[in-house]
């Protein structure tokens, strides 16, 4: 049970097990739920909120067009989708991103999509800011991520 819960998380993160692990570690580490912290940690990946945000219609969309360097943070292009962002954190499209026919079509099914509170999106500038961190309620995911931290606590 505890590893198909592990399996079903990095497949809809799209994360390998060694990236995984040290997020799991790392989630251990921090004040708080660890379960709670894990779930946050992964929600704050670039390739996630991007997702989160409407800017694409799947993570692995959003991993891949963060790869191909579409996505600036705080005004510097960021292509890593790992990349972990902050409360204050502006996300917005680079100049060859804003042409980008699959970014255009994400962004006019974006009234169909609810947008978590923690993010703030402003579709004409195209671009997205990170009001808070993710909190667990607002993870809509069925997840149970204490099976996953009991795993990786043995």
């Amino acid at each position: 049970m505890q590893l198909r819960e592990k399996q079903k998380v990095r497949r809809i993160y799209g994360i390998l097990e060694r990236q995984f692990r040290k997020t799991v570690a790392e989630a251990a580490r921090l004040k708080g739920v660890k379960g709670e912290n894990l779930m946050a940690l992964l929600e704050r990946r670039l390739d996630n909120v991007v997702f989160r945000l409407g800017f694409v219609t799947s993570r692995a969309e959003g991993r891949q067009l963060v790869r191909h360097g579409h996505f600036k943070v705080n005004g510097r292009r960021v292509d890593i989708p790992a990349y972990r962002v902050r409360k204050g954190d502006k996300i917005e499209l680079t100049a060859r991103g804003q042409k980008a026919a699959r970014i255009e079509g994400a962004l006019a099914a974006l009234e169909t999509r609810s947008i978590p509170s923690w993010l703030s999106v402003d579709k004409d500038q195209k671009q997205g800011t990170i009001l808070s961190d993710p909190v667990r309620e607002e993870i809509t995911l069925p997840i149970q991520e204490q099976l996953i931290i009991e795993l990786y606590s043995r």
